[in-house]
């Protein structure tokens, strides 16, 4: 689960009056939620340099929400904060580009092997299936997985319309001024319950790995635990799962 970090009196003091000093102490209250959602996106301290610039691109979303959190809207400051530390974070890896060429074809190949292999085959696609198809081995399947992961394929894309090479995240589209169009509710219910029944035609074990991430919050670390797992290996299951879903979604 999100931690609950801020206190109602500081919040309400601090959005009465704007004060730097709540500010700030907002601000550093609050600092460790931007290394929940780096481990959550699989994003840890072992990538040195980069993870503390990643880290300082969370900062500044978190600063962000600080300081255009409207308490109107009755939503936690949490969850806003959160879609501002994410829309930070993935701009600038998606402006760095730091994913090699090789690396970002071989993954966009087997999001589409997925997908194709889907549409066959009316199940989904086991990870021999996929390097069959494509010609390569498993491990380089499972590596493709993890750079799919790290383009940072979620449920949250799917829900914004699942198009990954749109201009901007959803986080950063996230409006903080207008009400939401009831049309888009609608829309969206219909999504979900879509995917809702797409989920119900997954193993037990990639169920329990999308309730564990999307429901409970757990790392991809802490899913391991629970799994007995790897971490990476967890990441490539979730890569795979999210992928399946767009496949069964697409082809329904």
């Amino acid at each position: 689960m999100i931690m609950q970090m801020e206190t109602a009196d500081t919040f309400e003091e601090f959005f009465a009056n704007r004060s730097p000093e709540l500010r700030e102490k907002l601000v550093l209250q609050s600092v460790p939620l931007v290394h929940y959602l780096l481990a959550r996106m699989g994003i840890t301290q072992e990538r040195g340099s980069d993870y503390e610039d990643l880290a300082h691109q969370g900062l500044m979303g978190l600063i962000e929400a600080v300081d255009r959190f409207d308490p109107k809207f009755n939503t936690r400051f949490s969850t806003y904060a959160s879609l501002r530390i994410r829309g930070k974070i993935l701009d600038y890896l998606r402006t760095a580009d730091w994913m090699p060429r090789t690396a970002r074809k071989r993954s966009r190949m087997i999001q589409k092997t997925v997908s194709t292999l889907w549409a066959q085959n009316s199940h989904e696609p086991t990870e021999e299936e996929i390097a069959a198809h494509l010609g390569i081995n498993v491990e380089e399947v499972q590596q493709g997985l993890a750079d799919s992961n790290r383009i940072l394929v979620s449920l949250d894309m799917m829900m914004d319309g699942g198009d990954q090479n749109q201009d901007g995240s959803i986080y950063e589209r996230f409006n903080d001024e207008k009400q939401t169009n009831p049309s888009e509710v609608f829309e969206k219910e219909s999504l979900i319950e879509e995917m809702s029944d797409a989920i119900h035609n997954l193993s037990e074990r990639e169920q329990v790995v999308l309730s564990l991430y999307y429901n409970d919050g757990l790392t991809f670390k802490e899913i391991g635990k629970v799994l007995d797992i790897t971490e990476s290996r967890v990441c490539q299951l979730h890569a795979r799962v999210i992928l399946s879903l767009k496949a069964m979604m697409a082809n329904d």
